[in-house]
């Protein structure tokens, strides 16, 4: 049990030390030499974990995927309205991202291009459906206009925040994150949610920022 234990905390190191390097430095400029020079640990340590360098990717963007479903399956049956609960998602996923390093390497990894190995899918792919599910609720319940097309708003709206993540991390500190995710929730309920609604809304995206800059 011991040695199991210390194989699963050698493991962490690894994913945590590679997802720093790889989110700093980026994927390709990363060696397995850097790798285990600062994981303080063997090369054989990480071959018993990972064979190549891709399966440390492979990993880290099989944790964000377990993460983005986690934080939407966590949502589900609390009674919010389904544009709440997308909402929600998007500041949740804000905020972990920016106290998580696996996470923020998982981001850097999707926009630089690295391969996703079956049966793993594409990280935007699954949150295409995780918003696209969501806003076809969001139109059932008159939150969203009846016209709206689900599926370019649901690529639009992942696109943006997918934008706004990157953008905001070269250029505002991480405490501002969730201000900007409101900023951009500001505009898309502006161009979404008909008038009546907004109000509502609007406010929910306030309250999301100070929870999560507080939290």
């Amino acid at each position: 049990m011991a040695r199991q234990l210390r194989a699963e905390q050698t493991r962490a190191t690894i994913l945590t030390v590679a997802a720093d390097l790889f989110d700093r430095h980026g994927y390709e400029s990363t060696s397995l030499s850097e790798i285990v020079n600062h994981a303080r640990i063997t090369k054989g340590a990480l071959y018993f974990h990972f064979a190549a360098k891709q399966d440390l990717a492979q990993a880290i963007m099989e944790f964000q995927s377990r993460t983005s479903r986690r934080l939407a399956a966590e949502l589900d049956g609390r009674g919010y309205s389904s544009l709440e609960s997308l909402m929600r998602l998007t500041f949740d996923f804000a905020r972990v991202s920016a106290e998580n390093p696996v996470l923020r390497a998982g981001l850097r990894l999707a926009t630089g291009g690295v391969e996703v190995r079956p049966p793993l899918r594409h990280p935007f792919a699954e949150w295409r459906d995780l918003t696209s599910s969501r806003l076809l609720g969001a139109v059932k319940e008159h939150d969203v206009h009846p016209d709206t097309d689900v599926d370019s708003a649901a690529h639009t709206l992942v696109c943006s925040l997918v934008g706004t993540g990157v953008v905001s991390r070269a250029l505002d500190p991480v405490a501002r994150q969730s201000r900007r995710t409101a900023e951009l929730w500001q505009v898309l309920i502006r161009g979404m949610v008909p008038v009546t609604r907004r109000p509502r809304y609007l406010g929910l995206a306030a309250r999301l920022e100070r929870e999560t800059a507080a939290a």
